[in-house]
């Protein structure tokens, strides 16, 4: 008997051996575990502001659902419950519960507040919460620009990727002892707080931003086209003021989904997109020659093509412009004026200024995926392709180059860097960096400056900008209509077409660019597609500063003219007053430009196609 209970003894002595010591720092690693748990504490994103502090992206308060299996009394309502309130399966959250051996599940994130409260009501034991932040944008705009967030807050594309080592905070946390269900008793036993992460202040206007999305959805819907966009630039600055895309998608409600739609929406084709600019490009191929010292003291004859290297490059006006100086040329987009200027200046001149311009290279914009454009190698050039690049064919150029080298030909011949961001902010409010304009280089004179100022406002006054007219406000600019190319070979029907202005044009500020993508129907052209759009945002502009500006007023409407002999079409138009021109061949009216109903104005000219 007392060699038994000796023996008892013994081994109790022995498993309290094996408790205390052998085991005893896994036992103690399970009791802190059940007692004791780390809290992460999220830091809160930096603040995204447009250049006037207006709220563009911030945070609000969420919570994320975890589960410790270990704690879990009562495996099959804790799975039950969450998956009503989570919209989460049954069986799988269940099969986590139960069969996986960690310490802890994730459950759900991003998880609204009034679900995270009837959650922390239920009192489950082994349940517990966390508040985290989730990424809310005011506005909904801005899409392609502000980029957004994945369901970690990590930044995954546009000024949100790009900036996300200053948005991204320092995270903190708390240890705390908890219940056996779980939950927190009160106080901390160790905490640290978390670091909110820095604010971006952009060059960004929402006032402007808003009417530049309110025109690419007007311009895209009007003219049933692929997609429309517009750039709003400070051209004393090189601040982007607005970047609107259409189509588009709210920022609150991401259709993350479908993967390949969402690429799609969320490319700023502003930056990575080049495109052939037409028209709007005889600017520069002016302005070069106009600071060479050629172009301005001469005539040009124009007959409506020319032949280059065997080749007919037609003018748009079939029957030619006749004799014509260089504000003829610009005030009548003559396609010959500005081949014959190209090839007085010859490849080497013509590249180097267009290089000076910033063409063939990235702008250096602050942004992810900027494209250099397409510029033909120097050494390839053959007269032909000269003459194609002086009128804005031949070359492919992004918007963002547009718009910075119209700034340059506008605002004294001063090229800037391009830029989003005007300052990065702490979250105490001390300046970590600030981006001050960059002036890149000196392009043309002031004085070539000052000359192609008036040149781009005859053609706004009196040329195929008319539509982009604002009263009190005026505008200069240029249109644009440009055939697609799709396999090498010209896409037939397809047109880019735009319009590219500054105002006000005796002393510019600002600089627009609108582009509409495959515009449907027979109006194509950049003067009617386009044009009338930056007017209505530099109307926008002058109103928000006080001045009482207007579009132009339409004093009648296109009649219809299409199936009519062409003496009968005639006499109907110099009834109504209205100024024509005549192409092709033949006695009856095949199609006008533009089309039947639209509006016209005080010395519009309507184009009569024969056939």
């Amino acid at each position: 008997m007392i060699i038994s209970i000796t023996f008892l003894f013994c081994a109790l002595i022995a498993r309290l051996f094996v408790l205390q010591v052998v085991d005893g720092e896994d036992l103690r690693a399970k009791a802190a575990e059940q007692w004791y748990r780390d809290l992460p504490l999220k830091a809160p994103r930096g603040k995204i502001y447009d250049r006037n502090k207006q709220p563009l992206a911030v945070n609000a308060d969420v919570y994320s659902v975890y589960v410790r299996p270990s704690a879990v009394n009562n495996p099959q309502a804790v799975a039950s419950d969450l998956a009503k309130l989570l919209d989460l399966s049954y069986e799988k959250l269940y099969a986590r519960i139960t069969g996986e051996r960690v310490s802890e599940i994730t459950v759900k994130k991003s998880v609204g507040k009034e679900t995270g409260e009837k959650i922390r009501r239920l009192r489950h034991q082994g349940v517990y919460l966390t508040i985290d932040s989730k990424r809310v944008y005011p506005t909904g705009g801005l899409s392609q620009v502000l980029g957004f967030t994945n369901i970690d807050n990590v930044g995954q594309n546009g000024l949100e990727g790009y900036y996300d080592k200053y948005l991204t905070g320092v995270d903190g946390f708390e240890y705390v002892a908890t219940d056996i269900r779980g939950n927190e008793l009160d106080g901390a036993l160790m905490y640290v707080p978390s670091i909110e992460g820095c604010s971006l202040t952009l060059t960004i206007d929402k006032g402007i931003q808003a009417l530049a999305e309110s025109a690419v959805i007007d311009a895209m819907t009007e003219w049933k086209s692929r997609s429309a966009s517009m750039i709003v630039m400070d051209c004393k600055s090189g601040g982007i003021l607005a970047m609107a895309i259409a189509p588009s998608f709210d920022l609150n409600d991401i259709p993350r989904d479908d993967i390949a739609v969402l690429n799609a929406l969320s490319k700023n084709t502003l930056v990575v997109d080049v495109y052939e600019p037409g028209s709007t490009f005889k600017t520069f191929t002016g302005a070069i020659a106009v600071d060479s010292g050629i172009g301005e003291n001469r005539n040009y004859y124009c007959p409506g093509y020319r032949i280059v290297d065997g080749q007919r490059i037609k003018c748009w006006r079939y029957i030619g412009h006749g004799s014509v100086d260089l504000s003829g040329g610009f005030k009548n987009s003559c396609n010959c004026v500005f081949m014959d200027l190209a090839l007085s200046l010859g490849t080497e001149r013509l590249y180097n200024g267009l290089s000076d311009f910033g063409f063939g290279q990235k702008t250096n914009i602050d942004f992810y995926g900027e494209s250099k454009g397409l510029v033909m190698k120097k050494e390839s050039v053959k007269t032909v392709d000269l003459a194609r690049i002086g009128f804005g064919q031949a070359i492919a150029v992004t918007p963002i180059q547009m718009v910075t080298a119209f700034s340059a030909v506008v605002n004294g011949g001063v090229l800037y860097e391009p830029r989003l961001v005007n300052s990065i902010d702490s979250f105490d409010g001390k300046n970590v960096y600030s981006a001050p304009s960059k002036k890149v280089r000196q392009v043309i004179s002031a004085e070539t400056s000052k000359k192609m100022r008036e040149y781009l406002a005859l053609v706004v006054a009196e040329g195929s900008g008319k539509k982009a007219q604002v009263e009190n406000f005026f505008v200069g600019g240029k249109t644009g209509t440009a055939q697609k190319y799709e396999n090498g070979s010209i896409a037939r029907g397809k047109y880019v077409s735009s319009f590219i202005g500054a105002a006000p044009i005796d002393d510019p500020e600002y600089v627009a660019l609108m582009i509409v993508d495959e515009p449907q129907g027979y109006v194509y052209y950049g003067s009617i597609t386009a044009a009338p759009y930056v007017g209505r945002v530099f109307a926008g502009i002058a109103a928000s500063k006080g001045i009482k500006a207007n579009t132009p007023v339409y004093t009648s409407e296109m009649p219809y003219l299409r199936e009519l002999a062409l003496s009968e079409a005639i006499a109907q138009l110099n009834k109504m007053g209205i100024n024509y021109e005549i192409c092709g061949e033949g006695t009856m009216v095949k199609e006008t430009v533009p089309i039947y109903g639209s509006p016209l104005i005080d010395g519009d000219v309507v184009l009569l196609r024969l056939g």
